[in-house]
């Protein structure tokens, strides 16, 4: 009969394959953000220029506004979490922002949609778990997690919203990667 010392290694090893094959915590905000990215710039795009000014109601912001809520939103939430330095934002859209008569074209949206995403995606990949943990902020005090995931749930908020501004113009949104 064999004896239980013999099957200790494979005990072992069958004890341990679960906890090889988690991802950490880091890895995870990583990989999401980047799927994020993708597709909120899909949402982005399916949008034609000429309604970036779209409104479903006067009450809500055009479309083009919120392509930059989530740009400005997400910039500030990654140079908190992570203490580096983003893009700014271009003069263009902080004029239209100021003075909604002036509009949001299309291309600058997008362009800082994706250099917003590029910084947020080089922030979080930097995230030692020690920043993860901190707790930073002026006015509003959260851990660099925290400052991530909420901004990340505000993008996918703002995102939705986004996409029923293109069904309401008869537009397909695109479908969503996991």
């Amino acid at each position: 009969m064999p004896t239980l010392s013999r099957f200790a290694p494979f005990c072992a090893l069958a004890l341990a394959l679960p906890a090889l094959a988690q991802t950490t915590l880091h890895d995870t905000l990583v990989k999401h953000w980047k799927v994020t990215e993708d597709f909120t710039i899909a949402v982005a795009q399916k949008m034609p220029a000429d309604g970036y000014g779209f409104k479903p109601v006067p009450e809500e912001l055009s479309f083009g506004q919120l392509m930059v809520q989530i740009a400005g939103a997400n910039l500030n939430a990654c140079k908190m979490a992570s203490g580096m330095s983003g893009p700014a934002v271009p003069e263009k859209l902080a004029a239209a922002l100021k003075d909604e008569k002036l509009g949001i074209d299309k291309d600058t949206a997008v362009q800082f949609l994706t250099d917003t995403f590029d910084f947020c995606n080089k922030a979080v990949a930097s995230m030692t778990p020690e920043k993860l943990d901190a707790v930073v902020g002026t006015t509003r005090k959260m851990t660099g997690y925290e400052w991530l995931w909420s901004y990340f749930t505000h993008t996918a908020h703002h995102r939705g919203q986004a996409e029923v501004y293109l069904r309401v113009k008869g537009i397909t949104p695109p479908t969503y990667v996991f």
